[in-house]
């Protein structure tokens, strides 16, 4: 009997094999849907009576954070549940069947969440046979190992923060303005295994249908594959590394070819470090990701050279995804960066360095997705011996702008990218008569600062993104990480204040500008079609507010920001770059001018992020029209 199920098994993992095979695709196309930070808002938590506010609505108790919180954040934390099932309707109306997640799926990797996403991807699998791929993020898991934790800022009754933790004493209340916390084991950050294990058949663990799949710490090659090796090297207990003397933690790269002829390979960039706190032994965070990962998973690196040279041998196209970014996603604009905020603003600490883009080049990753920082982006790397890689940054749809990206593979070895925006997304304002109890609630109550209302008065979710980052921006960014004396002049100045401090020899920006500089601003100003009126019209806010937007989404931005007010920037960009470095020694004001218009005018200049071809043996760029 057993014998016989032996043989049935195996004819149908090589039935599943060959049909995949046989729809081998002329022109492949993966969906790259990055940070989309998932939170099952209708999921149900164990242990406790709390399920959630009744949304007057549906009628449906829902299980959501406070809009304070997410206005707080660099992504938001409920809306991006609608987004993501319309970015999935998006993929499959498109005819793409496959869809890499490149890290973040999930909000910290608890359970309540976990299983959510998962029901989501299955039945999506069941209904237009797509096929996932995931690969992990700094927040799925948050550690390696499990660990109690919650969150203090779900929305309870009467719009008050409703504490939920897994373990009682985890957290000890100090706002008088919230509820009692509830216990719920459902909302603990599971690691490695419990991460795994919820979503072990999107890509972590091989599968029957797949051609090949493989780790580097599988010990075969194409040429004796077998579905039995590839399971046994698939799991966990296979496929531990040493990260210091004495811990061994999880490695979830794998590489996979799920169609004939392209090898995609999910990269862990997430490097757990161990440390303690007091007597209690605990790890890193894995944010700074591959500047961690070249000093720490070496086995990583001569895994990809090995590959990557196996993959020109046989003719398969290698794609590579992951959540952190290989390539500097600032434009080249670091340095100013850290003059003007801080070495310590701005997430520098997450950009990786040089040596990171050489070392992955030089092990044959020419192409990679990345996430994690929520931006628009592509950054193109050589080295001295011409090899290439050009690093994607894939958008999240938990910021603005929502997008994810298309690749379509070409022949030719060339490689089409599009971004595709989430502008229209159904039920993206279900919540809001919800924030509006706790709106009021804070009204009453707050003796602080509170988030501004306008943004429930969104039509779109596009518009909701774009609404929360101008209050991110308002609430965390400008009192958080910008310098004193620019955060309290750039505000209140109007673009004209701007333009006459940046066009005149002088110290006031209100004294009159000498009869060369006078002239020399009229001939800028007529050359680019515009009028002193014309930087009247808009404030240093509404500048700030178009800098992150710029560099939230890129070319993607440009719409937003609109073709005169960009031109208008672009003088001024032009003025601080001409100032001469006697004025900026003594005016602090002019100095921090020239800096941010030299980070403007960079962001500017980058390559392509919207629609472009690229050659994947050459690693040229070539611009194509919108969509």
């Amino acid at each position: 009997m057993k014998q016989w199920l032996l043989c049935l098994f195996v004819f149908q993992t090589g039935l599943s094999a060959s049909l995949y095979a046989q729809n081998k695709l002329a022109e492949p196309k993966i969906a790259f849907i990055s940070d989309v930070h998932f939170a099952d808002l209708y999921g149900q938590l164990s242990g406790t009576d709390f399920q959630g506010v009744k949304n007057p609505i549906d009628g449906r108790n829902t299980l959501l954070r406070t809009m304070s919180s997410q206005l707080q954040s660099t992504r938001i934390f409920n809306e991006n549940y609608f987004a993501f099932i319309a970015a999935l309707e998006d993929v499959a109306k498109r005819g793409v069947r496959l869809v890499a997640l490149p890290g973040d799926y999930s909000d910290d990797g608890q359970p309540v969440h976990l299983k959510g996403l998962q029901k989501i991807l299955k039945e999506y699998h069941q209904k237009y046979g797509i096929q996932f791929f995931i690969t992990t993020g700094n927040h799925d898991p948050v550690g390696p190992f499990a660990k109690d934790a919650g969150k203090k800022d779900f929305l309870g009754e009467k719009g008050m923060s409703q504490p939920i933790f897994s373990k009682a004493g985890v957290y000890n209340p100090t706002n008088k303005n919230e509820h009692p916390t509830a216990i719920s084991p459902d909302i603990s950050e599971l690691g490695y295994e419990g991460v795994m294990d919820h979503l072990s058949e999107f890509g972590f663990f091989a599968q029957p249908h797949y051609l090949y799949w493989a780790s580097p710490f599988s010990s075969y090659s194409p040429d004796n594959y077998s579905y039995r090796k590839a399971r046994e090297a698939s799991q966990l207990h296979n496929r531990m590394y040493t990260v210091a003397p004495g811990d061994t933690i999880p490695d979830a790269t794998y590489l996979v070819e799920p169609v004939d002829g392209l090898w995609l390979l999910a990269i862990d960039g997430n490097v757990y470090l161990p440390a303690r706190e007091g007597k209690a032994k605990t790890f890193s965070s894995a944010e700074a990701g591959y500047n961690n990962v070249i000093l720490h998973k070496r086995h990583i690196l001569s895994w990809l050279k090995t590959i990557s040279e196996m993959a020109k041998q046989r003719g398969k196209t290698l794609i590579a995804f992951s959540h952190y970014p290989m390539v500097d996603y600032n434009d080249s604009a670091s340095p100013e960066i850290a003059e003007l905020l801080g070495p310590d603003k701005w997430q520098l600490k997450r950009l990786p360095g040089l040596n990171v883009a050489r070392e992955f080049a030089k092990a044959g990753i020419n192409i990679h997705f990345g996430g994690h920082m929520h931006i628009n982006d592509t950054g193109v790397f050589f080295d001295n011996s011409r090899n290439s890689l050009v690093n994607i940054q894939t958008p999240s749809l938990a910021a603005y702008i929502p997008a994810y990206k298309l690749l379509t593979l070409k022949e030719q070895g060339k490689a089409e990218i599009e971004t595709i925006t989430i502008s229209e997304v159904k039920g993206f304002d279900k919540l809001f008569p919800l924030y509006r109890t706790e709106y009021e609630f804070l009204s009453k109550n707050s003796s602080g600062a509170i988030w501004d209302s306008k943004i429930l008065n969104s039509k779109t979710y596009y518009d909701f993104t774009r609404n929360h980052l101008e209050e991110l921006v308002r609430l965390r960014f400008l009192p958080q990480d910008w310098p004193e004396d620019l955060r309290n002049f750039l505000p209140k100045a109007s673009g004209q204040d701007l333009l006459l401090l940046l066009s005149s020899g002088l110290k006031s920006s209100e004294s009159i500008a000498s009869e060369n500089n006078k002239q020399d601003l009229l001939n800028r100003l007529k050359a680019n079609k515009l009028q002193m009126s014309d930087f009247a019209k808009w404030t240093g806010i509404d500048l700030i507010n178009d800098f992150y937007r710029l560099r939230s989404a890129d070319q993607l931005a440009l719409k937003d920001i609109g073709v005169q007010r960009l031109r208008q920037y672009q003088v001024l960009a032009g003025l601080a770059a001409s100032l001469p470095e006697s004025q900026l020694a003594t005016e602090k004001n002019k100095k921090s001018l020239v800096l941010f218009f030299s980070i403007f005018n960079k962001f500017l200049k980058d390559s392509p992020a919207d629609h472009f071809l690229i050659d994947l043996s050459t690693g040229d760029i070539r611009e194509l029209p919108s969509k």
